[in-house]
């Protein structure tokens, strides 16, 4: 009776953390409170408050807080994305996205935000800058391959940013007529951005 007593006041050994589960949510953190508060108001304290874990472990997983600015906007990239799109169904699925309300995918929405964050920030734009290049440009370079592929890859990656920002402006899906032409002309927008086709120069300039 007495061993069992002794035996039940020992102390709990620790848990051992999950060293990839404790960077997995750090970096989830650090991708929250930088969308809402951006690089510079940003605190590490806060960060690791959110993650659940003492400021140490963040400093231990990243060494800083532009290390971990770096890291957390590569993991917004996602991995090789663009190798997964199908050419013949892309346009009307990228058009269908864009017509629905930005909460239907709230993780994709906070990206966003986080992105655009950094965009506009002096201290964090040539970090963005440079991951833009090589893991959003770089690879829809790559799947749209053909002619001109560098411009064009440009052109698709700014429209498609920018029909972002519309879509979260406002807020809400279209409905009704506008939906079904909402999403039968960025579906020509989007066919004629992934077609390796020179647009044809006519009296009054191009045309596609």
């Amino acid at each position: 009776m007495t061993e069992t007593i002794a035996i039940a006041r020992l102390p709990a050994s620790p848990r051992k953390r999950n060293a990839e589960a404790t960077r997995a949510a750090i970096l989830e953190a650090a991708k929250a409170q930088f969308a809402l508060l951006g690089y510079d108001c940003a605190v590490l304290r806060d960060i690791a408050r959110e993650a659940g874990v003492d400021v140490a472990l963040v400093k231990r997983y990243f060494g800083g807080k532009e290390a971990l600015f770096v890291e957390a906007l590569k993991a917004s990239f996602g991995p090789d994305g663009a190798r997964d799109w199908d050419r013949t169904t892309f346009a009307h699925e990228m058009a269908t996205m864009l017509a629905d309300s930005p909460h239907v995918d709230e993780a994709r929405t906070h990206r966003f935000q986080f992105l655009l964050r950094a965009a506009i920030s002096p201290t964090t734009a040539p970090l963005l800058n440079v991951l833009v290049h090589d893991r959003f440009l770089e690879p829809i370079r790559q799947w749209l391959g053909g002619a001109d592929a560098d411009a064009r890859a440009r052109v698709l990656a700014a429209s498609y940013i920018g029909f972002l920002v519309e879509r979260l402006i406002r807020g809400d899906a279209l409905q009704g007529r506008e939906r079904e032409v909402f999403i039968e002309r960025v579906t020509a927008i989007f066919a004629v951005l992934v077609t390796d086709i020179e647009p044809q120069q006519g009296r009054n300039g191009p045309t596609v």
